[in-house]
This record gives structure tokens, sequence and C-alpha cells, in this order.
């Protein structure tokens, strides 16, 4: 993935931080020791990382779960910082571990899946053998467009809907951008572009807070906006709005369109704004949920978010200096002892307190594996942005 475009970033704007340095080879020492407990609890690649069960047991899960990519990519992460090859093989084992989901056209979450991993795979060996994994993997989640509703279908099925639409889909769209690029088939980005224009025109209120899911008729028209994860159908849910500011920054590195960047300032401004996110800036499981401050926090938005405004900020405006303070801080938050793990404990993931589906009493102030994810890709993205202005990480 590209971690950090670097454009109008001034070292002026850098130097006005008065925030304590990251120390971003400690987090990934920590992270490697970790990870090498998980790898040696995981001899089996059907069964991949993915929580904690109640019992305090870990929750694995098989490749065809949406989550399957995220343990192979934190591991291209730590081969990217430490460049040993006991990482790269170990990443090459569990990327290749989910090469059959490229032919899964039941789901839209191909790009979490295939990209993930085969991504940052390609990015830092170049082997060319990932090339058509992806490929069929694009083509696949192309499957899932429907050019007369003109939107990327979600789930097959929500409710009494047949057509429900998630924010998450928006984190699809990067995957398709590699493929029009390497294939030459523009068809890719046109189903990119024709999905974020329409998330942008319906899932989204005046405040640029999001809906979590929007049902669509078979003509384009919208037939209901609900909520499967957050607190209520109008409520803010905290990793929808992390996945909407994530979405729309990589629309605009891709396109250049202007109003995807404003989108994404939008995003950002509601979310660091908000009056319900708490002083460490990592934020309940819900901005609107009802019992605040006595509501889990979700850590893994706050990796999703902090790594999103790291490249946010590189694209200047009156802002930018906000988006990098606020996301260096929400990476201190999570390097800090209320979020990170101790060593050998977690089920050996790095970080805590994530929610993933609250409603439906499921991985409830548990780590995430996806949240470890986006913690690793924002401390390579916090660092790449100290090294480029000549700031010791």
């Amino acid at each position: 993935m590209k971690r950090y475009l670097l454009s109008v970033f001034t070292l002026v704007t850098m130097s006005a931080v008065a925030q304590t340095p990251i120390d971003v080879d400690k987090e990934f020492a920590f992270a490697t020791q970790q990870y090498e407990r998980m790898l040696q609890t995981h001899p089996d690649t059907t069964k991949f990382p993915q929580s904690t069960n109640p019992d305090g047991s870990i929750r694995d899960m098989k490749s065809d779960w949406w989550c399957s990519g995220f343990f192979g990519g934190s591991l291209w992460f730590i081969y990217e910082r430490t460049k040993n090859p006991t990482w790269k093989d170990a990443a090459q084992k569990w990327t290749m571990a989910v090469a059959k989901e490229q032919y899964n056209t039941g789901t839209h979450d191909l790009g979490f899946m295939i990209y993930c991993p085969f991504g940052n795979g390609y990015k830092l060996t170049k082997n060319e053998a990932y090339v058509p994994i992806m490929l069929t993997g694009a083509k696949s989640l192309s499957t899932r467009f429907d050019p007369k509703v003109g939107l990327i279908k979600s789930w097959n099925k929500f409710q009494e809907y047949s057509y429900p639409v998630i924010i998450d889909n928006m984190m699809n769209l990067e995957f398709l951008f590699w493929a029009a690029r390497k294939s030459g088939n523009k068809e890719f980005q046109n189903i990119a572009i024709t999905h974020a224009d329409n998330t942008l025109r319906n899932h989204f209120r005046p405040d640029y807070s999001s809906y979590h899911v929007i049902c669509y008729n078979p003509d384009g028209t919208v037939a209901a906006k609900k909520t499967a994860q957050g607190a209520a159908d109008g409520s803010a849910w905290a990793r929808g709005q992390a996945w909407g500011l994530y979405g729309y920054t990589v629309m605009y590195r891709e396109t250049k369109d202007k109003k995807y960047l404003d989108q994404a300032r939008h995003i950002a401004d509601f979310y660091l704004n908000h009056p319900n996110l708490p002083a460490d800036k990592i934020p309940y499981w819900d901005f609107n949920a009802p019992n605040i401050p006595n509501e889990e926090r979700d850590a893994s938005a706050g990796a999703i978010a902090a790594s999103a405004l790291l490249e946010l900020s590189t694209y200047g405006g009156p802002s930018a200096k906000t988006y990098y303070q606020s996301a260096v801080q929400m990476l201190q938050s999570l390097a800090g002892p209320a979020y990170k793990a101790t060593l050998g404990e977690n089920n050996n993931f790095i970080l805590k307190h994530s929610v993933g589906h609250k409603p439906g009493k499921s991985e409830v102030d548990t780590p995430l594996i996806y949240a470890d994810y986006y913690y690793l890709e924002g401390l390579l993205r916090y660092d790449a942005l100290r090294k480029k202005h000549g700031a010791k990480s």
C-alpha cells in the first residue's frame, strides 16, 4: 500500500509539533516478540488469528472470513521494518494461505482479504506470482458491482433488503485502482469512482458523519438507512467513520479529485471535533453510544483513523498540522499501557480494547487482528514522515 505521499507537508509544520516522538523501533521490537509467539501457536495456516473468545481463548477464523488477510499483511509490515528474511518467509506463508479467496465472489471484502497481504508483499518483493492472484481477486470483487445500482454490493442480504452497502466497502477501492493500473483495464477504476461517488451522495449526513448501511432498490434509489454494528441507525459508529476517512483519503490520492479531499477533511473534522471524543483521542465504539463515558473504547477505530490522518496531513490545507498532531497522539495512546498488551499476554495480539460488533455481543473489548494491522501501518507512516523531514524516530 502507498503509506506516505509527501507533497506540501513542510519541515516548518513538522518542527512545530511539540510532541514526544514515538519510539518506532521499540514498538516494532515488541510487535515482533508478540507475533513470534503468535506464529508458534499457529502452525495450521487454515486457522487465522482474529480475536479472543469470552473465555479468554484465542478466536481463530477460516480464510473466507473478512479478516483473513490482516495477519499476513502485518507480517509484511514487520518484514518491511526488520528486513529479516524469517519474517519474509512467514509473511509469504500466511499470504499464500488466503490465495484461494481470489475466486470468492460471495464477499465484498477482497480488498482486506487479498490486497492487504498480497499488495504489501508485492510492493516489498515484486513477486510476479502475486499479480494474477490479485487481478483475479479484483475481478471477483467487481462481479458484485451492479451498474444499475452504481455500487459494489456488500452483504447478500440485510434484514429484508437485498442490496445493502456498508461504509466499510470504501476500503476495497484502493485494490481496484491497483488492478486498473496493473492490467490496463480501466473498468476497475470506473467501478471504484462510481462507488465512491454514490457513497458520498447517499451515505453521509449534513454533519459528515456516515450511516453504516445504506440499502438500495434495484434502480439505485435508497430504500433505507440503517446500522448493523452501530448503536442506532442515526448514530456515528466509530469504526465506520474511520473507514470513510481512510477511504476518501485514498480516493484523493488515486484521482487527485478535490471533492474527495474535501470529503476526507470534513470527516476528519467531524471525528476530531466531536464532543464525545475522549482526551486520548481513542473513540468510544460509537460516538453516540448511550452510556458514555461508561462505554467501551475501540482501539481499532483509533488505529485506522491515525493511519488515515497521517496521509491526509500530507495533502496540506489549514488543518494539516492538526491532522498530524492528532494522529501522533492516537498512536502515542495506543503505544501506552492503556491499550498495548504486555509481552506474552493478550493471546499475543499487540493491542487491547477493540470492539467488533457490540449489538451482536461479539468481540466486545477484545484484541482484533485489524487493530494491530492499522497500528503497524500507522507507525510506518509516522516514521516515514519524520525521516522525510530529518527527524529521528
